[in-house]
């Protein structure tokens, strides 16, 4: 597997709107782009930083995963996203090596990227997407 950086931090927010100033106004971060991302029941907000972003992730459902994780950790940090150059061999790859993935295989992501996850019990605590973008 080839890691090529980075992608992006996600950040869970009950509301974007209300997180959206300090992102904007106190770093002086511009909005690349919003998005809704109806698989994931997320609203987007991108966020560049150099060679990366942040993406501050709203849920959409009461039962997606950004909710889940805010009703038991409250709002912050929820993942951090990896860029890969090759997710289907990444996937197959990690699964060899037995690592629980939460997505054996892709699913469309912001951007028109694939992503899938790997469990956190597999990597210390941390959820770890993967990233392919063409």
């Amino acid at each position: 597997m080839k890691v090529l950086g980075i992608d992006h931090i996600g950040v869970a927010a009950e509301s974007i709107d209300q997180a959206a100033p300090f992102w904007n106004d106190a770093l002086g971060l511009p909005v690349r782009a919003r998005e809704m991302v109806e698989e994931q029941q997320v609203t987007t907000l991108l966020l560049p930083v150099g060679a990366s972003e942040i993406e501050v992730l709203e849920p959409t459902a009461p039962g997606s995963a950004v909710a889940r994780f805010i009703e038991s950790h409250g709002a912050g940090m929820q993942h951090l996203a990896l860029r890969v150059e090759n997710i289907d061999e990444a996937l197959k790859e990690l699964k060899a090596k037995e690592i629980c993935l939460v997505d054996e295989v892709p699913r469309a992501g912001a951007g028109g990227s694939r992503i899938a996850f790997i469990h956190p019990k597999s990597t210390g605590g941390v959820l770890i997407e993967l990233v392919e973008r063409k």
